[in-house]
């Protein structure tokens, strides 16, 4: 949340709301645009990890395209960002290939074996690649980790064939999450290693995400040296489609405290919201996020609280955060960096109301940009 954001303002927004902050996501796009610029490449925003289509004619003027991982989000794409797709999916089926592809740019098939059964149903204009799996990430966190030598993501070399099926135009890889410069050079030593003898076959190379370009201390001069290196190298494009970065720490989700419970020594304040249904990577991950009005370390400061989620699932709650002054009903909780894989995470579970979304303008003022209805809980399950 901004430090400036004039606190009337902020009372003022409905709780619960996700709210986007368009000077830091300006902010981002621009240190994106001086990379993708830099370094001669493409940079594409990732649907899977921000998909807010309000603010796509904002993101259009920096990013030419989007990454889609399946028909609805091919579907956004081309309606709502203007562009056709560089789609990626673990697998495609007989009933959406061909609108799937016809919405695509690029397509990349997750085996040889897709490869072959749609072959014959790839359109003139589509240029086709396979991803592959270098075999290596810095992602300790299995849930995330798609490189061990068994995933179901990607091809590892011993299984492709010393040369490219006819068709096939790229190499696509996507092995880091929130990493480093470092990583991405580390990955790419183990990616030239096993596949270099192919890039004589192939007219570009997606890099896939991962690149937090946008964090405080990423060495951002290695990236662009890095990627202008390999390029000049091999003289293939390339293509990184960050989803973090480009909403890294722009904006936040408003809630308020509606109930304070003590068991045994223990005090929950339950918020109008739920980790179980709003923010799952706080109990998939275990992710735990910054709020303003506290810490999330339980000892910093006096007054120690769970923090309950609304749902009645019963591990709907974050362990001990910690406060200056005891919380009361009404009180705001404030998580921060909540706009990257977080919204579109979402769910409806147990009929919970979904936060509004909200857009913190640059002046200040704010626009609600969607409230949730009864119906929109109703029709997905109709």
């Amino acid at each position: 949340m901004s430090e400036s954001l004039n606190q009337s303002t902020y009372k003022s927004i409905p709780s619960p709301s996700f709210v986007l902050e368009e000077k830091k996501l300006i902010k981002n796009l621009e240190l994106i645009d001086h990379v993708q610029k830099s370094a001669a490449v493409s940079i594409i925003l990732a649907l899977k990890g921000f998909a807010m289509w309000s603010c796509f004619d904002m993101i259009r003027g920096y990013l030419k395209s989007a990454t889609a991982s399946s028909l609805n989000e091919a579907k956004l794409c081309t309606e709502k960002f203007g562009k056709k797709a560089h789609t990626y999916a673990v697998a495609y089926t007989d009933n959406e290939f061909e609108e799937l592809a016809h919405l695509s740019s690029h397509l990349t098939f997750n085996s040889l074996a897709q490869f072959d059964r749609f072959s014959t149903k790839i359109p003139a204009h589509l240029s086709v690649g396979l991803r592959v799996n270098p075999e290596w990430s810095d992602v300790t966190t299995d849930l995330y980790n798609p490189a061990h030598s068994n995933s179901r993501l990607g091809l590892v070399v011993s299984s492709l064939p010393e040369i490219l099926p006819d068709k096939i135009e790229g190499l696509h890889f996507h092995v880091l999450c929130e990493s480093s410069a470092e990583s991405l050079v580390t990955v790419l030593d183990h990616f030239e290693k096993k596949f270099s003898k192919y890039f004589h076959q192939i007219k570009w190379i997606n890099m896939g995400g991962g690149h937090l370009m946008t964090s405080e201390g990423y060495n951002i001069e290695l990236l662009i040296s890095t990627l202008k290196k390999f390029k000049e190298k091999y003289q293939i494009a390339i293509i990184l489609e960050p989803g973090s970065a480009v909403a890294w720490q722009t904006g936040f989700l408003k809630t308020s405290v509606i109930d304070i419970i003590s068991n045994e020594g223990i005090s929950t304040a339950i918020i109008d919201a739920s980790f179980t249904c709003h923010m799952p990577d706080c109990l998939e991950m275990p992710y735990r996020p910054f709020i303003v009005e506290g810490s999330r370390d339980e000892h910093t400061h006096e007054f120690p609280y769970r923090l309950g989620g609304v749902s009645c699932l019963a591990g709907d709650y974050l362990e001990a955060y910690s406060f200056q002054n005891t919380l009361k009903v009404g009180d705001s909780i404030t998580f921060c960096d909540m706009m990257h894989y977080t919204m579109v995470k979402t769910s409806m579970f147990n009929g919970v109301k979904h936060p509004s979304i909200v857009l913190l303008k640059a002046d200040d003022s704010y626009q609600l940009l969607r409230e949730f209805t009864y119906e929109d809980y109703r029709d997905r399950l109709s």
